[in-house]
């Protein structure tokens, strides 16, 4: 057996609470997602965000337990592989637009996560679950082609994305290591906060100077909502990881793409489309897959 599947990797049955769990995480990752894109200067955002995890994960700190020595290696290299993830993410949708680099990178993740997981924590789903994974996976794809095949142009944006994407499935992993040795979920997650936080914090602040806090105080209550909604939302899929696979609790996490979509048409008014349509069909469908494989 891997020595890393030390991690005690749960059965690969998705208990219903879980599932509830990670589907109501994937609602608060669109919606810091929706607020977020309200903000047009990235580097604000990101730092409102990231101010957002120091303080919600200082204030669990009374109420939580310390992680346990082992998880420390994979809490420090998830938060370089986080940091990693957010220069990334900034790059692509410097170079692409956001409804075609996004669900591209998540979409990614889940069967990448499957990968990960069977390989570094001898984490394996029974042939229908790991279906329902790929469907999934399609489905988010399809987003991508919702505003036509990409162009040729559009190719180092694609690129991006997909490194974006390998990040967040390394992360992934590393985290679900992390938190199932840790012996307090609660505690891995504020640590990971506050640490992951303050890195950006210092980046962003060496990018453009003390200034930007002045900006970021101007936009102030929607950078809190933001990172209210992330914070709680990362905080339940890290729970979900210490019980259900993860590759399965990739999938459904990442079906806040889905939402997301959702959101875009009713407060942004961005068409839904045929493609999207079709999205939301497949990935129920892999949902399905994955509760009832």
């Amino acid at each position: 057996m891997n020595v890393l599947a030390a991690a005690a990797s749960p059965d690969a049955a998705m208990p219903v609470v879980v599932t509830v769990v990670v589907l109501v995480a994937a609602v608060l990752h669109a919606t810091w997602n929706a607020v977020a894109h309200t903000l047009t200067d990235k580097l604000v955002a990101v730092t409102a965000l990231s101010a957002a995890f120091v303080v919600g994960g200082i204030m669990a700190l009374p109420w939580v337990g310390w992680p346990a020595a082992e998880s420390w290696p994979a809490l420090l290299a998830s938060v370089g592989v986080h940091i990693l993830y957010n220069l990334s993410l900034m790059r692509s949708y410097r170079l692409g637009a956001f409804n075609q680099v996004y669900p591209l990178a998540r979409g990614m993740s889940p069967w990448l996560v499957a990968i990960l997981a069977l390989v570094l924590v001898d984490e394996s789903l029974s042939p229908l679950r790991m279906l329902g994974v790929v469907v999934v996976s399609i489905g988010l794809g399809c987003l991508v082609f919702a505003n036509g095949r990409p162009r040729p142009e559009e190719f180092p944006a694609i690129l991006a994305a997909c490194l974006t994407g390998l990040l967040i499935a390394t992360y992934t992993v590393i985290d679900g290591i992390g938190v199932r040795r840790s012996g307090t979920p609660l505690g891995y997650a504020a640590w990971l906060f506050i640490l992951h936080g303050l890195s950006l914090i210092i980046f962003a602040v060496a990018r453009r100077g003390p200034g930007l806090f002045r900006q970021v105080a101007g936009n102030l209550r929607l950078g809190a909502l933001a990172g209210v909604c992330a914070v709680v939302a990362y905080g339940l899929v890290l729970w979900a990881q210490a019980r259900g696979s993860l590759a399965a609790v990739a999938a459904l996490r990442e079906t806040s793409v889905i939402v997301g979509a959702m959101i875009g048409a009713v407060a942004f008014r961005e068409p839904f489309g045929r493609w999207r349509t079709v999205a939301t069909v497949v990935v129920v469908t892999g949902i399905a897959l994955l509760n009832f494989g």
